[in-house]
């Protein structure tokens, strides 16, 4: 048995996509555990761009198992759009792609009830697909399960009641009920036959794959900072993307963890509301979002840019014992003159190196920046780390010293190749 959990250390958007894409290469099964289509990951393969939200992007590789488990949530009509992007592209999905039959199932009233959320006094900044409302109901017992999605006679039920416990704000904000019913039922009829094929019992397919020693990958969504628990609550996202979230979202015990690799950008981003300590409204900001192409794959969305935040990240070190990190998006640090690193957060003359539970002090702490020369010229394509220029190598070498966890990769672009093996020993799975 070998296992490895792939997962943002910051707010998203580190390059998990190309990360997992990297490695399912090695691996035999890869597997989503948590999250919606609300994240987007953007890689390429065979020099193709490929934009994928719910399905693992080890799907890319022939031979290769992909499930989505229990602690997902599913929008049918957007799987289904995958799987035809797919299928279009000439990538296969029949009889190695799967999703649990205890997943929860996402309806267009979970969207509208997002949509009207977000016009609220608290604005979360979510994606309005719905996801917050759906996990919503799933911890209120009152959620609509794949396996309740394919059995007519208990959706049906489980509609009307849910229909009708959420009739107050959907009839307030002008909602046809009776004709969203409808129309809910109607497209459950063609929906439901289409996902049938894909539909098992993802755990007990990961340990029959671990009782026969296969190579396991699970694949996060989001960041660390977004997880419900640890995260800058109110917001967050609604699940765990941290490496806890494994045992409950895919349905293993914690003992069969083995490995947990992080991701992390050579500086930081935020989509959405929420607070953001690091933040740049200078022209460095506009500078990395620009040059790393700081735009939301799922929404387009421009994402909010400052320096590496080492408090954040080494919050995110222990909070999933993560052994290794892999440094993405370097190459977009070049020709900015001095590198700034936030090494605490400062607040009414108190210094915090521990991320700070208290919204008052992550809204108002000021940064305590440490500064770095910076470094010049193409490094793009490099894939020796020698051969950087000795600043980018300081850099490297102090963003490990300051989050406790070693830089093992280096990723220098969306292609597998672009990347470097900094430490060659180590073994994956």
């Amino acid at each position: 048995m070998s296992t490895l959990i792939v997962l943002g250390t910051q707010w998203g958007d580190e390059g998990k996509g190309k990360v997992v894409h990297y490695l399912a290469e090695q691996a035999d099964y890869i597997v989503r555990y948590q999250g919606g289509n609300n994240a987007g990951h953007t890689l390429i393969h065979k020099n193709k761009p490929f934009v994928l939200h719910l399905i693992p992007s080890g799907i890319l590789f022939p031979d290769r198992y992909c499930l989505i488990t229990n602690g997902v949530v599913i929008d049918p009509k957007a799987l289904r759009e995958e799987i035809f992007l797919l299928r279009k592209t000439k990538i296969p999905v029949k009889g190695r792609f799967f999703i649990s039959e205890q997943a929860h199932v996402m309806l267009p009233y979970h969207k509208l009830i997002d949509g009207i959320l977000e016009e609220g006094d608290i604005k979360i900044g979510t994606t309005k697909r719905g996801i917050g409302p759906c996990y919503a109901d799933k911890v209120k017992r009152i959620g609509i399960r794949v396996i309740d999605y394919l059995e007519k006679d208990v959706f049906i039920d489980l509609l009307e009641k849910n229909v009708l416990e959420k009739a107050p704000i959907l009839i307030k904000n002008n909602v046809d009920i009776v004709k969203l019913k409808k129309e809910i039922l109607k497209d459950r009829e063609e929906l439901a036959k289409f996902i049938k094929p894909f539909v098992a019992n993802t755990g007990f397919m990961i340990e029959e794959a671990m009782n026969r020693n296969k190579k396991i990958l699970f694949e996060s969504a989001q960041g660390t900072l977004l997880d419900l628990d640890f995260g800058t609550y109110p917001y967050v996202t609604s699940s765990n993307p941290i490496a806890g979230g494994v045992c409950v979202g895919a349905g293993i015990g914690p003992t069969h963890i083995k490995n947990v690799l992080g991701v992390v950008k050579a500086y930081t981003t935020r989509v959405g509301e929420g607070p953001f300590t690091v933040e740049l409204f200078d022209q460095t900001g506009d500078f990395l979002r620009e040059k790393g192409k700081e735009y939301g794959a799922t929404t387009g969305r421009p994402r909010r840019c400052g320096w590496f935040d080492a408090v954040v990240v080494r919050h995110s070190v222990r909070v999933s014992g993560i052994k290794h990190l892999i440094l993405t998006k370097l190459d977009c640090m070049e020709d900015i003159k001095t590198i700034k690193i936030c090494v605490a957060y400062k607040y009414k003359g108190k210094i915090y190196k521990e991320f700070p539970a208290s919204r008052t002090i992550q809204k108002y702490a000021t940064p305590v920046y440490e500064h770095m020369p910076g470094f010049n010229g193409q490094i793009k394509g490099i894939t020796d780390f020698k051969k950087l220029p000795v600043n980018a190598q300081r850099y490297v070498k102090r963003l490990e010293q300051l989050v406790g966890a070693p830089i093992d990769l280096i990723s220098l672009g969306r292609k597998r190749e672009e990347t470097i093996e900094v430490n060659k020993k180590v073994k994956w799975f």
